[in-house]
């Protein structure tokens, strides 16, 4: 078993830089393309080798030839997931796997702690997951409905902003897939993770490749596979929508409505929706619509958020995401041209800068709250990866046109026709009511349409007497 656990991050002798390598089929596959990955603190923090072109067909070609479509025993998920969390993987600890994830992505500490204990518990689920998600069996008597992948290869074009949406490609290894992984650019250590404890807990190795490469070579990965997915923004996930065969995940757009008179309670809710996990997550709060006064609401919310404290993300205190210097810049850029346009709330609330630089060399994320004034101004639903949120007002006369396009979309109101209205429209993808957090979720809620159905295929078994 120890030569399927040879993969990628070791320290190198001179120094702290990490070395990161493809893993294929369980062997450490060595690349001459290299790219440095930055800390937030400054420096690099590890020496990354990219699968070239070449190298992504010869492993997409191993792990077709081998690919059997056969789904893996349950209990090698349950072995992977506490691996995953507690155990010693090619000389990395949970906590030096965390480390690392803080310092390359700028989440706290206790965001990756979140992240491992959702990955253990989504893990854990899938098979009540499977269950809620597929209708009955056939009606027996002979005739059968079995569930079946709609192919044998999978790729996963993955982002940085989360660990948690790696489970989307051990959801498809559950299913029988063979898994191609292109890792983010910023994250590869969740996935190689993810791959050591899977092996170690006894996939077979043929099932899997560990793939950091180029955009085009991902891109490359979800054309040759039978289903993919991507996450991404904007820009990465518009050239896949509308491919039957990847499941696109782009900018979440969260948004709530506000139509009623808000409490303390109300404003605290709409403060965790945006601010939890450093509002990283494609489900953090972005844009709230309101039939109430908007600068009352705007500066209600800029207040609470401008409590969270500015520290470094391994302080164990620490909400908010920090980033490296080159990322701050580009975020500051950002905001100047947002201001431009916008009423800024958290300059009155936060006497402070949006993007400090702390004693660490990292630079804070702080919150942002600005407001529009108008429901259609294009800023209501700009997503940035921390907490901002536009507030806009809202009326009967604007009707779902503001509140299209959202993953998620609260409704804080009494009134059961904006309900029906918001399950009945295309684009919004979930519906919550009253103060409850947009994740939230138990086995069988879809985050973004029926995942198991996309993976999966109905075919019939017909038995004769």
């Amino acid at each position: 078993m120890a030569t399927h656990l040879a993969a990628g991050v070791a320290a190198e002798a001179a120094g702290d830089i990490l070395t990161v390598d493809p893993c294929v089929c369980g062997r450490t596959t060595p690349s001459a393309d290299r790219s440095r990955l930055p800390s937030v603190l400054g420096g690099d923090l590890a020496d990354v080798g990219t699968a070239p072109r070449l190298l992504a067909l010869a492993s997409l070609s191993e792990i077709r030839d081998q690919a059997d479509g056969r789904a893996p025993h349950a209990s090698v998920f349950e072995k992977a997931a506490e691996l995953f969390a507690t155990g010693t993987l090619q000389d990395e600890s949970p906590c030096a796997y965390a480390r690392r994830v803080s310092h390359a992505t700028g989440l706290t500490a206790a965001a990756v702690g979140q992240a491992v204990r959702d990955i253990v518990a989504e893990i854990g689920q899938l098979p009540a997951t499977t269950a809620a998600e597929l209708p009955a069996a056939g009606p027996g008597n002979g005739f059968e409905t079995r569930w079946v992948p709609r192919g044998r290869v999978f790729a996963a074009v993955m982002a940085s902003n989360h660990p948690t949406p790696n489970v989307s490609w051990v959801q498809a290894l559950f299913h029988g897939y063979s898994v191609l992984v292109k890792p983010g650019s910023r994250d590869p250590f969740t996935a190689l993770r993810l791959t050591r404890a899977l092996l170690a807990a006894g996939l077979p190795p043929h099932k899997l490749a560990f793939l950091p490469c180029s955009r085009e070579t991902g891109d490359f990965l979800l054309r040759e596979a039978d289903r993919g997915i991507i996450y991404g923004g904007d820009r990465a996930v518009r050239q896949w929508e509308g491919r039957e065969s990847v499941a696109v995940r782009g900018p979440g757009r969260t948004k709530a409505l506000l139509d009623t008179d808000p409490d303390d309670r109300l404003i605290g809710h709409l403060a965790v929706s945006a601010s939890f996990d450093g509002g990283t997550r494609c489900t953090n709060l972005s844009a709230v619509l309101t039939s109430r006064p908007v600068a009352d609401v705007a500066d209600r919310l800029a207040r609470r958020l401008a409590g969270l404290p500015s520290l470094p993300a391994t302080d164990e205190a620490a909400t908010l995401l920090v980033a490296d210097r080159a990322r701050a810049e580009q975020i500051r850029g950002q905001l100047a041209a947002l201001r431009s346009e916008l009423t800024d709330h958290s300059a009155r609330a936060d006497t402070g800068e949006a993007v400090v630089e702390l004693d660490d060399g990292s630079f804070l994320l702080r919150p942002v709250v600005l407001s529009a004034d108008r429901a259609d101004h294009p800023a209501v639903g700009t997503e940035l990866p921390f907490p901002f949120v536009v507030v806009a007002p809202w009326s009967d006369a604007d009707g779902m046109g503001p509140l299209r396009d959202s993953l998620v979309l609260n409704l804080l109101t009494d009134r059961e026709d904006l309900l029906e209205a918001a399950v009945r429209e295309p684009s919004v993808r979930k519906v919550t009511r009253g103060p409850v957090l947009p994740w939230t979720a138990v086995p069988g809620i879809p985050h973004d349409d029926n995942y198991t159905q996309f993976l999966l295929e109905p075919k019939g078994v017909v038995a004769g007497a």
